[in-house]
């Protein structure tokens, strides 16, 4: 059996894309399936590193970004998409893919155009509560179609939940404890502040943050700061109280374990990673999209595990007034950490695993 697996661009799509990768392998054995997985994405995404490194095979074609307002760039969509199709077309040549499974982004589109065209059994999953364009087209052709989150208003949606890796859905944080703080070099019993703008980093959370080092450190709070491959952050000096600085991280199950409190955005992987290993969350919505961020976070939040702060509100200030009586108030950390590991599904990359089995011809 062949699958093959489109998506890339960050995280959000990659992640769940490796998660359901890992579980096809890890289950085919058992099911008596030989399997062979390949990954479709773009020349520029997060995939050409992480597919790689996890052990598929990657197939690239041109990326068709879908612009979410008319403009300049609309006009060219269909020459584009004829192009990428074409390209799409040659590598299911190449592969003869039984299954394809789209995650949308702007790899998908041609897939799914592509997938029509050959009559190939398409699956479709949908990460964040509010679908993107490339999964609205999908889901009207596709033979079934997953969704992370309940309500998602798409045709034939089951919900399933958001695949994520095992390294996450089996993270015990208590055990993991100690050995992820010394890991990034932290104090083993400190209050300890994780943020993260996801794998881009955000620059509003990183200047917000680092802003307020100091009230942090008053407080005793030591942080993690992924910044992002990109960004920076020039936090004042907090004496004993450690603030480690990380442009990237591998091993997000050793982050979420070294954290008692994490500032993020609410990309449908962090809502539900952090929600899966019940770590309490400050969710700051990314706030251009379609509003997505802010449905994404809402069951968490609603449930009382996590806080929900708009991206024009975020300053030095507001994390200085609010973050630290947080993150020294274990009782209140341990409600909310009950209430969001209560909420999602840890067993998603299964489910949508399974579903790719009984798609095939």
């Amino acid at each position: 059996m062949r699958v093959l697996l489109a998506g890339g661009g960050t995280a959000g799509h990659t992640s769940p894309l490796l998660a359901t990768a890992d579980a096809i392998r890890r289950l085919a054995p058992d099911l008596g399936i030989e399997v062979e997985i390949t990954c479709l994405g773009t020349p520029r995404g997060l995939e050409n590193r992480v597919v790689p490194e996890a052990g598929y095979p990657l197939e690239l074609i041109p990326p068709v970004p879908l612009p979410r307002k008319p403009n300049a760039d609309l006009v060219k969509v269909p020459v584009r998409l004829r192009a990428a199709v074409k390209e799409t077309l040659a590598v299911f040549d190449r592969v003869r893919p039984d299954v394809v499974v789209g995650y949308g982004g702007y790899v998908s589109m041609p897939a799914y155009l592509a997938a029509r065209r050959r009559k190939l059994p398409l699956l479709v999953h949908e990460q964040n509560a509010v679908p993107g364009l490339a999964n609205k087209v999908g889901a009207r052709v596709a033979q079934r179609v997953a969704v992370s989150f309940p309500d998602t208003p798409l045709p034939k949606a089951e919900y399933v939940g958001l695949p994520i890796r095992t390294m996450i859905s089996g993270l015990d944080r208590a055990a993991l404890r100690a050995e992820a703080r010394a890991f990034f070099g932290l104090d083993p019993d400190r209050p300890t502040l994780l943020v993260t703008g996801g794998s881009q980093g955000a620059r509003k959370l990183n200047q917000s943050v680092s802003g307020a080092a100091a009230a942090l450190a008053a407080a005793g709070v030591q942080v993690l700061h992924v910044v992002g491959p990109q960004g920076e952050a020039s936090p004042e000096a907090a004496g004993e109280v450690p603030y480690v600085v990380v442009n990237f991280v591998d091993r997000m199950d050793l982050a979420y374990a070294a954290a008692d409190l994490v500032v993020c955005r609410a990309g449908a992987s962090s809502v539900t990673e952090a929600a899966a290993v019940g770590l309490p969350a400050v969710f700051v919505p990314l706030p251009i999209g379609n509003g997505e961020q802010v449905r994404n976070a809402a069951p968490v939040v609603d449930a009382g595990g996590g806080l929900l702060v708009a991206d024009a509100d975020v300053s030095p200030e507001w994390i200085a007034g609010t973050v630290p009586a947080l993150a020294t108030d274990p009782d209140r950390l341990a409600a909310m950490s009950a209430a969001a590991s209560a909420l999602v599904p840890r067993d998603a990359d299964e489910k949508l695993a399974r579903m790719v089995f009984e798609a095939r011809r």
